[in-house]
């Protein structure tokens, strides 16, 4: 009674620690990347990205109710969600560990716990349990409103509940344990996959419990049988549910007439008939494996039937629904995520094969309007060689240049197997999860995305120890990113798992399973192409949960050793106060800054800026996670200028999203497109490709616009299989311009009229027309200049659609507005609105507390920041130009006032470099010197550490961050001699000589 009374008493405490320590710390609003995306979701109730978190939503709705009315808050309680969920797992992990533990100590399980045992199984539990709640990877997801927290805590339900079974497995009822798992693994589909990674590791605990005579060959046939579970459950129940459904339906519609959903209900209905017709013959026939199973996959059905929610809310329209999946064709789709494509696993193409033929596969079915409709064949390519195995098989033209960086592949050597797994090995599983794992228990230089080298510091692990040797700059050791933790949790991790292979090495196999299927299996099956958006290591925290519970064991080994010399007690109690020095009192020291997001409003404010940036029913334009989320967050849930459409490029790809387009939205009109859902659903006009018809001048968008969604004969070519298709006969586009209409809409003042353009001329920049291309084309020609169009300013130029002549800032992001081309400027993009981008950063933009939030995270930093500086900077200049200096010095001083001085890259030194000269130009001396001083000190940092690097290995440094670094070093002199700072101008002089000596041979003799 007083172990149990103790253990659950200090699970609880761990629960108390954990959760105050993520709510100390919680992001108080939205987060980048998918959250704003999440609570706009829960929220509303409204459909998130493939494949669906339904079960994450309603929780989240049910957390966002706490609020009150207060719409500001919603995100603080869905984020504390994530706090409480993540505060739970550490809860579990102990009883995880504390379970292991006792079998360790234990000879046989009736065994009396004496003091020593029941101490060291405690000191196992929190060191482990607390270790790992300061971790660097579990930490982020606890602390914002993301899927991976709750996930993790099913992960932890299910591994604990095993456990729980495998102890009380010889009681009567004690199947109920392995029922209550099925039931937990079918709602954590409705939350994230990753639970279901689990199975194997429970299958050996089933197999080592239940089997009289445990065998190699037992235990290989054991693995596998869970291997196919897993396999049953992912592509079975989840998959093909859903997939003969959708022909039951295409049957029932098709060819019965009945109505949309009929048939999937009837199969859904004879599923439920058989599960219940089996549960009764294993009941009458007294087989208990098989009602076992068949609860188990009853279980599984209670728990998966959450995804009901996913067509409920799809049919009802919300503004949110992602592929509108009101149908079991588009709901399969949706929960395969197939608009992700395909990745090869076991064959497939080398990144140099060429496809020499294509096959048509399945019928692609869409949702007509009484029947399923044929949209087409899905296109399986032939290629002329095809490898095992596949690893470097993208063809695009950014992957295979980084394959052959990455390896030294020659331009025109043929890759090889050796290649192929020479790159498996060294960037995914390395560089893509190893160095995750060392993150978390050895250390890390810094937030920096570091996916494309093994080398310097950017993303990069250290352990700290060797670090006084190597010059870092002050940049990495001085911020709150640099979380050297000297190797002591990996060290005593590894300490665990020696002792537990050894002393139970059954034990250790289930361990190490749940290690590798949540770590190293998900690289194989994920198969990564190349570069991803953003470092991945939120992907396997199951695993660096499994390598805690050995941080745990650790602490047992080291008791049983020092027991040998001293006191039993005291050894329990020395390896736990050891334990927990090394693990989670040096974790949470080290990791705390870089985790506090307790002041942080980047995103928040970010997203604002963007729509506060806007005209009055503007067309606002985004294409990635963090332009877009945000934003939806900002308008969905807060109500912040609803009036503005957004529309989001990377998703007018899709036919459903072009019709969301189509209808109102808040309080926004339908967008201006005209046209009908035949001339452009699935399988219709997917792309256009460009024809040259060597047309003479460019053409009106309207008339080009009606040419190639014209169904006439006449406006088709013949492809090389028969079939007709539209083509695009010019890129040369124009637009006439009426100024009257221009200015009485209120796209430009009276004042400048004068400015506009007869005629907008542009070259559209592809050579082919996709859905989202094609949508804007017919926006372009028939709006009028009725609703100002907008595009952020993060948005990439390609999806510009060649517009740039006639864009402005105008903030946050640019307007499009016909004023006559200024071929003089050198950058498009930094044209200006000034009136209006005055007003809006100086008197609307919200700054999210950059000049005081404890910490930022890169997104912050790298993204969001160089934006910002960036606006200034074009603000400043355009002002200065207009020869507005008052107002340009009120900027650079406005700038000074909000933003922090940051260096995510050099190039931002280059850009506060004109800042200081604008200061100094508008007569602003004090602070002049200011931004110059602050230039040189992070130039000076990193001048020295290449210095040092040069001195080490010549091909270590970076020599682009050299040149630039002494180029803005050069401009700061010169602008402080031109400005009479004579001390100042002097200083730099006499750096810039001395770089140029130490790095002669970089710059090429001094020069």
């Amino acid at each position: 009674m007083q172990y149990k009374k103790i253990n659950n008493l200090l699970g609880w405490l761990c629960f108390v620690i954990a959760s105050i320590t993520y709510i100390l710390t919680l992001e108080p609003s939205v987060s980048f990347w998918d959250c704003g995306e999440f609570i706009s979701c829960a929220y509303r109730l409204q459909v998130a990205h493939q494949p669906g978190y339904p079960v994450f939503a309603m929780i989240g709705k049910v957390l966002s109710l706490l609020s009150f009315g207060d719409n500001t808050k919603v995100p603080f309680f869905t984020n504390m969600g994530s706090a409480l969920a993540s505060g739970a797992t550490i809860m579990f992990l102990f009883w995880t560990i504390t379970a292991f533990a006792k079998k360790l100590m234990l000879e046989k399980r009736t065994d009396k716990i004496d003091n020593y045992k029941l101490y060291v199984i405690m000191g196992a539990g929190l060191v482990g349990a607390l270790g790992f709640t300061y971790t660097d990877t579990f930490w982020f997801s606890a602390v914002e409103t993301i899927v991976f927290a709750l996930s993790s805590l099913c992960t932890a339900i299910v591994f604990w509940a095993i456990l729980k079974w495998d102890e009380h497995a010889d009681e009567a009822g004690a199947d109920k344990w392995i029922v209550f798992i099925a039931y937990v693994i079918g709602l954590s589909i409705g939350i994230h996959l990753l639970n279901l990674l689990t199975i194997p590791a429970i299958g050996m605990v089933y197999y080592f419990r239940r089997s009289r005579n445990v065998t190699v060959g037992g235990s290989i046939l054991a693995f596998l049988a869970g291997v196919v579970i897993l396999g049953l459950v992912q592509y079975g129940i989840r998959g093909y549910t859903i997939k003969f459904a959708a022909y039951f339906d295409l049957y029932f519609v098709n060819s019965l007439g009945m109505g949309f959903g009929t048939g999937a209900f009837f199969f859904i209905l004879i599923i439920i008939a058989a599960i219940v017709f089996g549960i009764v013959y294993s009941i009458r026939k007294k087989k208990p494996v098989l009602n076992l199973a068949l609860l188990c996959v009853a279980f599984i059905y209670f728990g998966y039937g959450s995804f009901a929610y996913i067509p409920i809310r799809a049919t009802a329209n919300p503004d949110l629904n992602n592929s509108h999946p009101d149908n079991a064709f588009t709901l399969y789709g949706y929960l395969n995520r197939i608009q992700y494509g395909e990745v090869p696993l076991l064959s497939g193409p080398f990144y140099d094969a060429q496809a020499v033929d294509q096959k048509q596969g399945s019928i692609i079915y869409r949702k007509g309007k009484t029947q399923y409709e044929n949209a087409g064949r899905k296109i399986d390519y032939v290629y002329d060689h095809t490898t095992p195995l596949p690893r470097m098989y993208s063809t695009d033209g950014n992957d295979v240049q980084f394959y052959k960086q990455w390896l030294r592949i020659p331009d025109g050597q043929v890759p090889t197997m050796g290649d192929n797994l020479k790159w498996m090995v060294s960037w995914q599983m390395y560089q893509m999860y190893w160095r995750y794992f060392f993150w978390n228990f050895v250390g890390r230089y810094n937030d920096a995305d570091g996916q494309q080298s093994t080398e310097g510091i950017d993303g990069n692990w250290t352990s700290g120890l060797f670090d006084g040797g190597k010059h870092l700059p002050k940049s990495v050791t001085a911020a709150n990113t640099y979380t050297p933790l000297y190797g002591l949790p990996l060290l005593i991790g590894l300490i665990g798992l020696f002792y537990h292979v050894n002393k139970r090495g059954n034990d250790a196999l289930i361990v190490a399973l749940l290690f590798f299927f949540t770590g190293l299996a998900i690289v194989l099956y994920v198969n990564q192409a190349s570069v991803q958006p953003r470092e991945r290591d939120y992907s396997y925290v199951g695993s660096f949960y499994a390598f805690a519970i050995w941080i745990g064991l650790g602490v047992i080994a080291i008791a049983e050793f020092a027991r040998k010399y001293i006191d039993g007690k005291l050894a329990a109690i020395g390896s736990t106060v050891i334990g927990l020095l090394i693990c989670p009192v040096l974790l949470a020291a080290k990791e705390w800054g870089d985790h506090d997001r307790s002041t942080k409003m980047t995103p928040h404010d970010m997203a604002y800026n963007y729509l506060i940036s806007c005209p009055p029913n503007a067309i606002l334009f985004t294409y990635g996670d963090n332009d877009t989320y945000s934003l939806w967050y900002d308008q969905e849930v807060e109500g912040i200028r609803p009036d503005v459409r957004i529309v989001n490029l990377s998703l007018f790809t899709g036919d459903w999203y072009i019709r969301q387009m189509q209808k109102p939205m808040n309080a926004s009109a339908p967008l201006p497109i005209t046209m009908p859902f035949d001339k452009y659903k699935e399988g219709v006009r997917d792309v256009v490709y460009f024809n040259d018809q060597k047309l003479a001048d460019a053409q009106d968008v309207k008339e080009v616009f009606d040419f190639i969604t014209s169904d006439d004969k006449a406006a088709k070519m013949q492809l090389s299989n028969g079939e007709e298709a539209n083509y695009l006969p010019t890129k040369s586009l124009k637009m006439d311009i009426n100024a009257d209409e221009v200015v009485a809409n209120g796209v430009v003042t009276p004042g400048q009229k004068s400015k506009l353009a007869k005629t907008m001329e542009w070259k559209y920049t592809s050579n082919y027309v996709t859905k989202e291309n094609l949508a804007m084309f017919d926006i372009l020609a028939h709006n009028n200049w009725k609703r100002p169009i907008c595009f952020t300013t993060t948005i990439g130029n390609e999806n510009l659609v060649g517009l740039q002549p006639y864009l402005y800032k105008e903030g946050f992001t640019y307007h499009l507005i016909p004023f006559q081309k200024d071929t003089a400027v050198h950058d498009q993009l930094s044209k200006v609105n000034t009136e209006v981008m005055y007003t809006n950063v100086m008197t609307k933009f919200k700054f999210g507390n950059f000049k005081k939030a404890k910490y930022l995270d890169h997104e912050s930093t790298s993204m969001f920041y160089p934006v910002m500086v960036t606006t200034f900077l074009d603000l400043a200049q355009s002002l200065v130009e207009e020869g507005k200096t008052e107002k340009a010095l009120n900027v650079v001083r406005k700038y000074d006032a909000e933003l922090p001085d940051l260096y995510p890259y050099v190039d931002v030194a280059g850009r506060k470099l004109y800042l200081a000269r604008l200061a100094y130009e508008l007569h602003d001396v004090v602070l002049g010197n200011k931004l110059s001083k602050n230039i040189d000190a992070y130039l000076t940092d990193q001048l020295d550490y290449n210095a040092y690097l040069l001195t080490q290995d010549i091909n270590s440094i970076n020599g682009r961050d050299v040149q630039i670094g002494m180029q803005v070093l050069n401009g700061l002199a010169q602008f402080a001699k031109d400005n009479h700072q004579t001390s100042l101008a002097n200083q730099f002089d006499t750096q810039l000589k001395n770089y140029e000596t130490k790095f002669r041979a970089v710059l090429g003799g001094g020069q």
